[in-house]
């Protein structure tokens, strides 16, 4: 198998976590989603407060009580840049450790003049992506739809922040993929495929 870095962005509720753990049981590599990344952001001293925030697209002016007392002062006049500074400079980090996926967290745009990074962006139809997220948290169709407005609205603007251009442009990416045509498994089959077809020689 080639060292190759995969990145997963995905439409809320395509399955594109579950899909990017896939990948990385399969090659043995380690898989970094949201919630690792969000808990190192934390550690250096930035509440979960004002991750969410900087998800939002929320500007946050000056000093916040959502910083923790033990933070230095940052440098930074809004505290969603130096969110957004934190986040690009882990996920450097954790690409320089060698092969991953790294899920979310506009690390294609972070990586983009990295070599052996294969950028792919997951997504489904509605019905689809509503019937996945009610079968993985026991919601009702209401409470699905709710979820994935909520999140299409948070990680759309999230992106066009840190990036200033879409989540689902083509020219992000080097795969875009419908995962309800093979389903996760046959989906993350693909992108290796791919990646190792990309990085052949």
């Amino acid at each position: 198998m080639k060292d190759i870095i995969f990145t997963i962005g995905c439409e809320y509720g395509s399955g594109g976590p579950d899909i990017g753990k896939m990948i990385a049981k399969k090659r043995n590599i380690p898989c970094y989603d949201r919630v690792i990344i969000d808990r190192i952001i934390e550690e250096t001293g930035l509440s979960k407060e004002v991750t969410e925030m900087a998800d939002a697209g929320v500007e946050i002016r000056g000093r916040s009580k959502a910083l923790s007392n033990t933070a230095s002062p940052s440098k930074y006049a809004i505290l969603t840049e130096r969110v957004v500074y934190l986040q690009t400079q882990i996920i450097r980090k954790l690409a320089d450790r060698g092969p991953c996926v790294i899920i979310g967290r506009c690390a294609d745009h972070v990586l983009r003049d990295r070599t052996g990074v294969c950028n792919v962006f997951i997504y489904a139809p509605e019905d689809r992506r509503l019937e996945h997220i009610m079968n993985a948290l026991k919601v009702s169709s209401d409470a699905a739809r709710v979820l994935i407005e909520k999140n299409d609205r948070h990680n759309h603007a999230r992106y066009k922040q840190m990036t200033g251009t879409y989540r689902g442009d083509r020219h992000n990416r080097h795969l875009l993929v419908d995962s309800s045509a093979l389903g996760l498994e046959g989906t993350a089959r693909l992108i290796e495929d791919f990646a190792e077809a990309m990085f052949q020689g």
